[in-house]
Formats: C-alpha cells, sequence, structure tokens
C-alpha cells in the first residue's frame, strides 16, 4: 500500500496551498485614526506645559534662594530641597547651577524689556524730548527697582550675578534699540557707526554712573545720550 501522494495529488497539494495563501488577509498597519492623532496631540500638550512648569518652579526657587542667601551659599541641593524634587530631575532641565542662574536673569531682564517695549510703544514718535524723558525713567527703574530680587542683586553676596545681570540687559536692550532703528532713523536722523556697539557701551557707562552718583539729574542725563548718540536736542524755553 503506497502511502505517499501520487504525482497529480501533490500537484493538487501545491495548488492548495498556494490558494490558501493567497486568501491569507493582509496585516494590520499601524496607521493611526483622526482621532488617535488628537489624543497623542493633546497628551503631547499636557506634557509639554508639564515640563514648562517644572521647569518654572525650579527657576522660581532658586531666584528665592538667592534672594534669601545670595548667589555663592545657594547650593542645588537646597534648590531641589525647596521644590521638592530630585538631583536627577533637576539635571534633567539644568545642566548645573550655573544653567539655571541663566535661567533665572533671563526670567528676570525679560520683565525689564517688557518695561522698554512698553516705552518704544507709548514715546512721542517726532519728540526727541520725550524719548529721552522716557527712556531716562526705564534706566532709573532699572538701576534703582526695590523689588527683591533687585535689592539681592546689588547686594555684595551677589556681585558677580549683578555684573551678569548689567551685561545681560546691555546686551538685550542694545539689540533691541538697534532692531527698532530703521523707523527712528529717518525722523531722528542718527549719524552712528556701530550701532550695537554704541548702544552698549552707553547702557554700561549711563548704569555705572547712576550706582556712584545715584542723584544726578535727568537733564544731566539726558544731555550725556544725546552727546554719545551725536542727536541734536532742542529744549523749548518757556516765555518770557
Amino acid at each position: 500500500m503506497q502511502t505517499g501522494l501520487t504525482a497529480q495529488g501533490r500537484m493538487d497539494y501545491l495548488n492548495m496551498t498556494k490558494d490558501n495563501h493567497q486568501k491569507v488577509p493582509p496585516m494590520q498597519t499601524n496607521a493611526q485614526t483622526p482621532s488617535s492623532v488628537k489624543v497623542s496631540n493633546e497628551q503631547s500638550d499636557i506634557e509639554t506645559r508639564k515640563h514648562a512648569q517644572r521647569r518654572q518652579e525650579i527657576i522660581d526657587a532658586a531666584r528665592e534662594l538667592f534672594e534669601e542667601r545670595g548667589l555663592s551659599r545657594t547650593s542645588v541641593k537646597g534648590i531641589t530641597d525647596r521644590v521638592g524634587v530630585t538631583r536627577a530631575l533637576f539635571y534633567h532641565y539644568f545642566s548645573d547651577k550655573d544653567a539655571v542662574t541663566s535661567a533665572v536673569l533671563d526670567d528676570y531682564i525679560e520683565g525689564y524689556l517688557e518695561a522698554l517695549k512698553y516705552w518704544n510703544e507709548g514715546r512721542q514718535r517726532e519728540s526727541v524730548e520725550h524719548a529721552l524723558e522716557s527712556i531716562v525713567r526705564v534706566l532709573r527703574l532699572g538701576i534703582f527697582e526695590n523689588d527683591p530680587f533687585h535689592k539681592a542683586l546689588v547686594s555684595y553676596g551677589n556681585s558677580a550675578l549683578y555684573l551678569e545681570f548689567i551685561n545681560r540687559v546691555a546686551d538685550r536692550i542694545a539689540k533691541y534699540i538697534v532692531a527698532t532703528m530703521p523707523s527712528q532713523g529717518k525722523i531722528h536722523d542718527y549719524k552712528l557707526k556701530h550701532h550695537y556697539e554704541t548702544f552698549y557701551v552707553l547702557i554700561i557707562g549711563i548704569v555705572g554712573f547712576l550706582r556712584k552718583h545715584p542723584n544726578t539729574s535727568d537733564e544731566v542725563l539726558k544731555d550725556l545720550i544725546t552727546q554719545m548718540l551725536h542727536v541734536e536736542r532742542k529744549v523749548e524755553q518757556d516765555p518770557a
């Protein structure tokens, strides 16, 4: 008795196997439906907000400790203890203490720049005198503001932090002024070279001068600014 398949039987078997393979349904793909994409995007947005919130909490804690203890006496451990997170999580957001210090300064400077932008939007475009009055006010605000962090900045224990703060303020303000100069130049006819460098040195100089001589009058400051910028100042005379 033969147990193997005949030639015809083998052909029938192969044809049957081929047909069965052809009938196998295609593999499922991982293509997402519109609803699943929406859910995924929402989850991503939530994670992004949580990340930003946790990062800001660390920045706020560092700023508080700088105010209370000074820069030199604030440690990464102190910051993590204040927030209630592990050091590993701190290093997920910041490489070291210098990095979070940099973020604290940027956060504070951003508020100062808002005051500058507000000045620029509200100034009288054709009045040099009004522009001078406003910018002197903004400079005084930046130097003599009495909020806790600013007081901590000018203290002896934070001298390195204050110097970095002043340099960053000068850099950001000079860049902002240069970026908005095209429309200003048509009105006030600035005859300057090296715009960024000029404004940077001007800001550093005025800030340093005011710290040493806080009682200097606004009129003197206006004269200093116009002389450095080569801008003609037309002071209106009171009628006799």
